[in-house]
């Protein structure tokens, strides 16, 4: 038995970022509580859930048995819809009755991520206290958990709806927390009952990848720092090294799977931790489920995969050939975190200068790679790195000097947490980005973090933007007057989405696009990064894996995409010119 399944306490919940296998993970450690006569309810948070097509059973937002488990029942929370109900609790009351621009102003600072986690935490606090459910069933597995800023929020002193009322709070995620003082005594509990480790245990789920390890050191410390201690580390979907075989690209994937292991956080690697090896099946079904946690003899998972690719995909040079043909612009590279957006925004870069077009490549990666292996070999590449903590930090110390000057202990607790959300760091390394973002109406601007569809909306209603690029733009003579009138208007900003043929990944893309057509900007085109499609595999794992990623291309290009280029996933990690030009050119 794996030590996250070693003697577990009453709450399970698996966390980690989108893709990494949470779900499979849950799905698979219910089955096996259940096969040693334990009555388990699994809980799915999961905006891509899957769990009914897992057990092939139409679950939906209420307590369902599954048949084919004795013991196990399944409930699947719905968070948009969650998060449309609690919004419409808050916004009701005054539609109406105050004006219709206040109205939307609210429903936009009530459309962030922090309200629908806080939306779904509403609706699994029950599941946390209610003691009929914990007399009914041994073990609650969740399959996301909530983030320390979350938890921290409910902590808070009880001032929300005075602190929000006087205009305390800018662009705000306190907003969502108008609506709970009903519920403070409940939440009380739930988060006690989250930091008791005889009742919690938290699973950090992560894949052998430096971004990915990264992040989940984060998160370990930010749960930690309130209390959260009882967590174990489960790096999943390992390269079986029985599996490689003569494959060269399955001995790469191996072997960095392998050094990001021994370069590991130091944070994270006191923590008990767990392996589970890649399957060459679809973890779908019981039978499947079941394997997933057993000892696997990788040499003898045998492949099925007909090695039936696509035809001829759209490559990133093409997309580079459109890109170029405007001489100048910004271009702006979106995703969830550890898709590749910064090693695409550096190859989209390379081969516009490689072109002779001269090119501002801005970055907010911590990993500071870029500018070693990329400005001194291009004449007409210049590489710029934003660091994220010093800006955030420069930014709240900002805000805390001028709005929370005047206010009391209570409300700069309120203040500085609020200053903790995402979307600060969001604003704070836009604001630094927007100061390179005029240089876009001579040469190629190249931006490869950028603020979500509802951080620019908050900036944009708050005037944030307004004001702060009156004073930047001083009298430049610039025509337009906002970064967001240049970010909506695609002669002169495209915006390219990048994801992972997976479908956890697809689904936050296609959620990210929803996001930013309500800021009024349509994506150009999508980028599916770490495509198998190209590569002439000789792995079994491999083949199987390139045929999974075939239904998510699709996806992309007849649902999503208006343009797409798929990238192909290679041997050597795409670091310096050459290798991030085969990127764009993998014929």
């Amino acid at each position: 038995m794996y030590h996250f399944l070693t003697n577990p306490p009453p709450f399970l919940f698996f966390t980690g970022k989108g893709g990494v296998g949470k779900t499979s993970l849950a799905c698979a450690s219910a089955v096996a509580l259940c096969d040693i006569g334990k009555r388990v309810l699994l809980v799915s948070t999961d905006p891509a859930s899957n769990v009914g097509q897992v057990f092939a059973t139409e679950i939906g937002n209420r307590v369902t048995t599954i048949a084919a488990v004795p013991g196990l029942s399944a409930l699947e929370i719905d968070p948009p819809a969650a998060a449309k109900a609690y919004r419409e609790r808050i916004v009701g009351p005054v539609r109406g009755k105050l004006p219709e621009s206040v109205v939307r102003s609210i429903e936009e600072q009530l459309s962030g991520a922090c309200t629908t986690e806080i939306a779904a935490f509403d609706e699994f606090t029950t599941l946390l206290t209610d003691q009929t459910l914990l007399a009914e069933y041994d073990h609650i597995v969740f399959d996301t958990a909530p983030t320390g800023h979350t938890i921290r929020l409910l902590q808070l002193p009880g001032a929300w709806s005075e602190f929000l009322e006087q205009g305390k709070g800018d662009a705000s995620c306190l907003g969502p927390l108008a609506g709970l003082e009903k519920q403070r005594s409940q939440y009380g509990e739930a988060v006690a009952a989250l930091a008791d480790a005889a009742r919690t245990r938290l699973v950090l789920v992560a894949r052998a990848q430096q971004s990915t390890l990264r992040e989940v050191a984060r998160t370990h410390e930010e749960l930690a720092a309130i209390g959260l201690l009882n967590q174990q580390l489960v790096i999943n979907g390992l390269f079986p090294e029985g599996a490689i075989g003569g494959d060269p690209l399955a001995m790469a994937l191996w072997q960095r799977e392998q050094q990001a292991l021994a370069q590991m956080p130091q944070g994270i690697k006191g923590l008990a931790q767990d392996h589970i090896p890649l399957l060459a099946t679809n973890l779908v079904g019981v039978d499947s489920l079941r394997l997933l946690l057993q000892p696997q003899d990788a040499g003898a998972q045998v492949s099925l995969a007909t090695s039936a690719h696509l035809p001829a995909q759209p490559e990133l040079s093409s997309l580079v050939d459109e890109l170029a043909a405007d001489g100048h612009g910004l271009i702006m590279l979106m995703g969830k975190g550890g898709v590749g957006k910064t090693t695409l925004a550096a190859a989209v870069a390379v081969e516009l200068a490689s072109r002779g077009l001269p090119v501002h490549l801005t970055t907010s990666d911590p990993a500071a790679h870029l500018s070693e292996t990329l400005a001194a070999s291009l004449p007409h590449l210049e590489v710029s790195r934003i660091d994220p903590h010093a800006e955030t930090e420069r930014y709240r110390a900002q805000v805390l000097a001028t709005k929370g000057a005047a206010l009391d202990e209570q409300g700069r607790a309120l203040l500085e947490e609020d200053l903790r959300s995402p979307c600060t760091e969001e604003i704070a390394v836009f604001q630094a980005f927007s100061r390179i973002i005029r240089e876009a109406g001579k040469r190629f601007v190249v931006m490869d973090t950028a603020p979500t569809g509802h951080t620019l909306l908050l900036l944009d209603a708050t005037g944030a933007y307004h004001r702060e690029i009156a004073r930047q733009m001083g009298n430049k003579g610039l025509h337009f007057t906002t970064p967001m009138m240049q970010l909506q208007d695609p002669k002169q900003t495209k915006v390219l989405i990048v994801t992972l043929p997976e479908p956890t990944p697809v689904q936050e893309a296609a959620n990210l696009q929803a996001d930013l057509r309500r800021a009024g900007i349509e994506p150009w085109g999508w980028l599916i990064n770490h495509s198998l499609q190209q590569a002439a595999v000789s792995s079994p794992l491999l083949q199987l894996r390139a045929e999974r990623q075939l239904p998510h291309i699709e996806a992309v290009e007849q649902q999503h995409a208006s343009r797409y280029a798929v990238v192909p996933l290679l041997a050597e990690e795409p670091v310096g010119p050459d290798a991030l030009r085969r990127l764009c050119q993998y014929h």
